[in-house]
């Protein structure tokens, strides 16, 4: 087969051939019919990551956020901040309450963007637009058991509860 694809290929000019390598004989041997193999057990299926907005509590958690009936144990407030300082300081003060055993945190955004598409020269609601996506990609989303909106006496549309998972 060598001789074949060799025979075919012309050499560069200003370069030495090369010699073609000895013909390698091998030796046919009848071939065997498959066997047919155990069935083996198919491999487990991949880990289903939640979206980080799925639901992930129970009734009655969504009952008493829905109710606000809880008080947050930590409260994150971004208004007044630039992008990437309200970036910053959200991953900072999800460790902090991490650290603290906090289960339940008020993360402070402001109101969102206006549903209005011809009111673009308004500028609100830009950290808010970018939340959902931050904590998604952060090294916090494995801890965080949900996303929901606040309570009006904690804020309605312009904040959110970030439920953290329980530790083990």
């Amino acid at each position: 087969m060598w001789a074949r694809v060799a025979s075919t290929v012309t050499p560069m000019a200003g370069r030495r051939q090369m010699a073609a390598p000895p013909p390698v004989r091998v030796a046919a041997r009848p071939v065997a019919a498959p066997q047919a193999k155990a069935k083996a057990a198919a491999p487990p299926p991949p880990a289903q990551h939640r979206p980080i907005g799925a639901h992930g509590l129970d009734t009655s958690w969504d009952r008493k956020l829905a109710r606000g009936q809880l008080a947050p144990e930590f409260t994150l407030d971004l208004h007044g901040c630039t992008l990437d300082a309200a970036h910053g300081r959200l991953m900072h003060g999800l460790t902090q309450a991490k650290a603290l055993g906090a289960r339940l945190v008020l993360l402070v955004t402001g109101k969102p963007r206006p549903a209005d598409p011809a009111d673009r020269t308004n500028r609100r609601g830009a950290i808010r637009a970018k939340v959902i996506d931050w904590l998604a990609s952060s090294e916090h989303a494995a801890d965080i058991a949900a996303i929901r909106g606040a309570h009006p006496r904690h804020g309605g549309q312009g904040a959110l509860y970030i439920i953290l998972k329980r530790r083990r």
